[in-house]
């Protein structure tokens, strides 16, 4: 790999190496505001070579607020790329050295305003496998305490509030398609159910 490699470091218990793809050298294509492209040749385990396009992204958090009767905060806003809106639960991107939580709490309150007095882990997931670094933190945020939200300029939102049953339904009907959502949807499901747990702390 070498050491110029921006990727993520490989697991040192990979369990399977023998799919591995080699990077052999790489470079920089642009750099953006949010996203950084790079250009890779990389050798597959068949020994064909080939390059390949990603993009390095510095992380994400993203959390499911859950109000005490139960309903969920959500935030309608527009996404440029996909020149429409979607309904999704709270996130934003980590900032240099910023621990997930710390990103979550900050954006939470930023973007909706709710302070929240307890918080859970929830996992990990990578939206975009094939060309993108992206990791995003979940977490589940209770005991929420309204104020004022802190939105960027430019930064435009509808805070909405719905029901775990009108929640699933929306994503039933196609109205929810968020990858981050979903993959909380699914955590919020399993908890609902009480197939997983999760251990809550005090911020």
């Amino acid at each position: 790999m070498g050491p110029e490699d921006p990727r993520p470091k490989r697991l040192p218990n990979e369990p399977y190496p023998a799919l591995a793809e080699d990077r052999l050298s790489g470079e920089s294509v642009y750099e953006g505001r949010l996203l950084h492209v790079h250009r890779d040749w990389v050798r597959a385990p068949d020994g064909h070579e080939h390059a390949l396009e990603y993009t390095l992204h510095p992380g994400a958090a993203a959390v499911i607020p859950i109000l005490d009767d139960g309903r969920l905060v959500m935030e309608r806003q527009w996404r440029y790329a996909m020149n429409r809106s979607f309904l999704e639960f709270p996130a934003g991107k980590l900032n240099a050295g910023e621990h997930p939580l710390e990103c979550i709490r900050r954006e939470l309150i930023e973007e909706t305003g709710y302070r929240a007095r307890e918080w859970a882990r929830l996992g990990e997931m990578h939206p975009v496998i094939a060309y993108s670094t992206e990791v995003i933190h979940l977490y589940a945020a209770r005991g929420l305490e309204a104020g004022e939200s802190m939105q960027e300029d430019g930064e435009c939102l509808e805070i909405v509030t719905v029901t775990v049953d009108e929640f699933f339904n929306a994503v039933y009907r196609g109205e929810i398609t968020d990858s981050k959502t979903l993959a909380c949807g699914l955590w919020l499901d399993r908890l609902r159910r009480q197939e997983w747990s999760v251990t809550w702390i005090s911020v």
